[in-house]
């Protein structure tokens, strides 16, 4: 049985168009969170109309509100492990419903599983009955702590299957799998992501990964928390480099049968990412180390060959760039804005 779900802007109603109307569908499960409320905004710009789901477990309403004034878009309250409501047709669905950081995904780990897996298979049926094409957003960590670096999307990676990251690895692979056995029975068109590290603006101060603890920590003159020998790398993509290729990805005119990597394949070590942090924010902060939490890969890095010579993606923004952005976002969310920290308190 359906939740009860709250429209929080209504266009010319859900599923219903115009007959003159000539404009493109998309449909955006975790349309209100980091990433998802730059899909909408990106999607609104290339002239969709724009249909946003989101529970608010991890997306924020503020995330979408400039959005809520372009008639073309709609915001409902629901969460896609539960039956979706009627009137969702539309052209292009994609699939970013999930938490992303570990404390957000562990929080509820059932919950986690059930929205790759259950909420995958309500969106993948949607699909179907509308032949429409569906992108899931899938993640590196399916990579696990990887033997093979740079990690290419043909290696099946080293992956705990119960420790306590399993919920968001496991339950990311199975969607993978969900999407792949779709397209070969009932000839879907997917296309499958797997992201890497990704920073930006709208990221959440709390969320903790690691781009957002440094600069966090780094604004409020505090020791920068750094897990292990800090000498474990990530590569760090901005995000509006990562929606580009979220949008080359599903305009290829053929479908990739393999998932897709996508990040930006600079390598960094936390304790380098730390250092830069504390230059950028001009912060007395020191680096402190804690303890390795379980799981955590020693090494992340994606070959993007696939991307660059298919899809002509590659990131463009580096790191010091990003993160003068980002940490001019974070300074303002955190001082400069009273009505943007009221509505994250709310």
């Amino acid at each position: 049985m359906s939740k009860v779900f709250k429209v929080l802007k209504l266009g010319s109603g859900i599923g219903q168009r115009e007959p003159h109307q000539k404009r493109r569908r998309a449909l955006v499960a975790g349309g209100a969170g980091f990433l998802g409320s730059h899909l909408c905004e990106r999607l609104l710009r290339d002239g969709y109309d724009v249909v946003a789901l989101d529970n608010f477990q991890t997306g924020k309403r503020y995330n979408l509100n400039t959005l809520l004034r372009d008639p073309r878009f709609t915001c409902i309250e629901h969460d896609i492990v539960d039956p979706l409501p009627v009137g969702l047709e539309s052209d292009e669905i994609y699939n970013l419903a999930c938490p992303a950081s570990p404390p957000h995904y562990q929080a509820d780990p059932i919950h986690t599983f059930k929205t790759s897996v259950l909420g995958s298979l309500n969106l993948l049926e949607l699909a179907r009955r509308n032949n429409a094409k569906i992108f899931q957003a899938s993640t590196s960590e399916v990579y696990g702590d990887p033997f093979v670096h740079p990690q290419p999307e043909s290696y099946f990676g080293n992956v705990n299957t119960h420790g306590p990251r399993s919920c968001y690895d496991e339950g990311k692979r199975s969607a993978e799998t969900l999407f792949f056995d779709y397209s070969r029975t009932y000839g879907l068109d997917i296309r499958v992501a797997r992201i890497f590290n990704t920073y930006g603006r709208r990221m959440q101060p709390d969320d903790g990964r690691v781009v957002s603890n440094f600069i966090v920590q780094a604004l409020r003159g505090e020791d920068l928390t750094v897990y292990g020998s800090g000498l474990q790398t990530r590569s760090f993509c901005y995000a509006d480099d990562l929606i580009e290729g979220f949008i080359r990805l599903m305009n290829a005119p053929c479908a990739p049968a393999h998932p897709v990597n996508l990040g930006n394949p600079g390598e960094f070590t936390i304790m380098e990412l730390a250092t830069l942090v504390v230059g950028y924010t001009n912060s007395r902060s020191k680096i402190v180390h804690r303890p390795l939490p379980i799981d955590d890969p020693r090494q992340r890095k994606p070959d993007i060959s696939f991307a660059r010579d298919n899809l002509g993606w590659e990131p463009r923004i580096n790191l010091a760039q990003g993160l003068a952005h980002t940490v001019d976002y974070f300074d303002t969310l955190l001082y400069g804005s009273r009505m943007i920290t009221g509505a994250a308190a709310s």
